[in-house]
């Protein structure tokens, strides 16, 4: 299995985001993973180097502003904070490191925020969306109600002080605006019709976050040819749960891009 290399900075609106590379023999297309909402680079776990070793496509594991080892967040995020992932700070990293037509492989916000990105007219190769958010469900609010409920009363901010410079700080500024009253119309559907790129979601039946609304929604309104994986006995992480199978289709899924 290829390694992935040592941390390395880039500096994205002024601020450091850390990122990986995985090296393979292919120069083009790259693979970029973006990550969910409490997520960062080590929170992948070897998915992505799994990826990596059965497309011979190289890859950029990231983390965005507030995660991870990359700079730490200054103010609270906004009900737009999506929006300008895609709009501002993907765009700009991408340049950054040279990348110009991507395979996006996002998880959660991190599929949002591919989504928004290819939805905007940016050239995109492909894009595997698991686990996506396009609106806020009652069940997404009760998700993350219960989330914070374990980060007050179980051992969850140690955990996930394993992988933030400042666990609490990420935690927050999620939790926070995804409980706002205002994040409740947060809705980036009418950015699908113009995702003209191949693209797979993949959802599970017992997400916590999300119901088969989400992928359903994208498969109808998506502007392009759409694959649906729809798996039972699965979470809210679909490459964690079901490691092999998602892995499978996204490697085939990426072949035919």
């Amino acid at each position: 299995m290829p390694a992935s290399s040592p941390s390395e900075f880039v500096s994205v609106h002024g601020r450091s985001l850390e990122y990986r590379r995985i090296a393979a023999a292919a120069d083009s297309p790259t693979l970029v993973f973006l990550h969910e909402g409490l997520g960062s680079i080590g929170q992948w776990r070897e998915f992505p180097e799994r990826i990596v070793e059965k497309t011979g496509l190289p890859a950029i594991v990231y983390a965005r502003y507030g995660h991870g080892q990359s700079e730490v967040l200054q103010q609270p995020h906004g009900v737009d904070f999506m929006h300008r992932e895609a709009l501002e700070s993907l765009p700009d990293l991408l340049r950054a490191l040279g990348i110009a037509r991507p395979i996006l492989i996002g998880h959660s916000d991190g599929a949002s925020i591919a989504l928004i990105y290819a939805g905007s007219g940016h050239p995109v190769q492909g894009l595997v969306a698991m686990s996506p958010h396009v609106f806020v469900e009652d069940i997404s609010i009760a998700g993350i109600v219960a989330a914070k409920q374990a980060f007050e009363t179980t051992d969850l901010p140690q955990k996930l002080a394993r992988h933030h410079r400042d666990a609490r700080k990420t935690f927050h500024a999620w939790n926070d605006i995804w409980l706002a009253p205002a994040f409740r119309s947060w809705n980036i559907e009418r950015f699908l019709p113009a995702i003209h790129c191949p693209l797979l979601a993949i959802q599970g039946q017992e997400d916590e976050y999300g119901s088969m609304a989400q992928v359903d929604a994208i498969a109808h309104q998506a502007g392009g040819a759409v694959e649906l994986l729809k798996l039972e006995h699965c979470g809210h992480s679909p490459h964690k749960d079901q490691t092999q199978r998602v892995a499978e289709a996204i490697v085939e899924f990426v072949g035919r891009c």
